[in-house]
């Protein structure tokens, strides 16, 4: 009999590009002020991709922060997924130029797609080839420039998003080893029939064009606070853990008045939630892990904390995923 495998967080990382964009910022590019960004969302500034600053430039710094981390070499990783919206090209992978950026030549590599839940998607992924043993260690990585499809006439979207990275290093332990930790569960849901509230109006086999964000955002605030919970009460019920069992709360990072909500409907004592939109803003698949970073990095986060990640987005995708630091 094959032993059970879990997959152990080694290492974390993050990057983000030198540009920072605060509100005030906004006043020669749209009818906005500081006060109205700050009371409807909670963001005080996000960090804007300069020239020479791509996805794929930010993935990469991340993933070597997250290897220094892990006290590991590129060498040592056989499988890396990449959770994008804005990829640099339309193919191959950026995942695959990640790869060839730090040196590695064998495993795989590929991109996954589900917009602000991407990095959930990933890490449910990797956690899976690692448990199969298809792979042994897996950078995780979250990584996104979407102030490059973002419409800067449009006051609604242009102020919520910014551009930045984040990663982690996974390895497939033998059960016990350490005791307890590991990713415990994970639950992933979505429903296409909410494509218009969230979407990006063009792409290669429709306009030929890269196309720009667009979102009903009462639409979405409206339906985020229950698909979230609905997700994060199935992880509660596998593991057999309740709010009071949760060290930390990182989810995404989208708006301050969304992740308050979830917080008081869930139960979660807000001192235990992890929040970075105000330095952030909305960084889709990054948003997850620049804020698991953040709170490693600061002491927040410590092995054996139970942490409890969750993200919603376009499509729409949500998630939540359960994990013994």
């Amino acid at each position: 009999m094959s032993e059970k495998i879990v997959s152990v967080v080694r290492g974390t990382g993050s990057a983000l590009p030198t540009r920072i964009m605060r509100n005030q910022d906004f006043a020669g590019v749209v009818e906005t002020s500081d006060e109205w960004i700050r009371q409807r969302t909670g963001i005080e500034q996000r960090h804007i991709a300069g020239e020479g600053e791509t996805t794929v430039s930010l993935a990469e710094a991340a993933a070597r922060r997250a290897l220094e981390a892990a006290n590991l070499a590129a060498t040592d990783i056989d499988l890396i997924i990449l959770a994008t919206a804005t990829p640099d090209n339309t193919f191959p992978a950026s995942a695959v130029h990640v790869q060839n950026r730090l040196g590695i030549s064998s495993g795989f590599a590929f991109d996954v797609h589900a917009v602000c839940s991407g990095f959930l998607y990933a890490l449910t992924t990797a956690d899976m080839y690692l448990k199969c043993g298809q792979a042994r260690r897996a950078l995780v990585i979250g990584a996104e420039t979407f102030s490059r499809i973002l419409d800067w006439e449009d006051r609604s979207t242009c102020v919520l998003f910014g551009d930045g990275a984040g990663a982690v290093v996974l390895e497939g332990v033998p059960e016990g080893e350490p005791s307890g930790r590991g990713i415990i569960v994970a639950k992933l849901r979505s429903d296409g029939s909410h494509k218009e509230k969230l979407y990006v109006d063009g792409g290669p086999s429709t306009t030929g064009t890269v196309g720009h964000l667009r979102m009903q955002g009462r639409e979405v605030f409206k339906h985020a606070v229950g698909m979230i919970t609905d997700v994060i009460e199935a992880c509660f019920e596998a593991a057999d853990v309740g709010p009071a069992d949760i060290d930390w709360f990182v989810p995404h990072q989208a708006n301050r008045r969304i992740i308050d909500a979830s917080a008081k409907k869930l139960g979660i004592d807000i001192d235990k939630v992890v929040v970075t939109v105000d330095r952030h803003g909305n960084t889709s698949a990054a948003s997850i892990p620049l804020a698991i970073d953040a709170a490693v990095r600061d002491g927040r986060i410590k092995p054996g904390d139970l942490v409890l990640l969750e993200a919603m987005g376009g499509g729409f995708t949500w998630g939540a995923v359960l994990v013994r630091w």
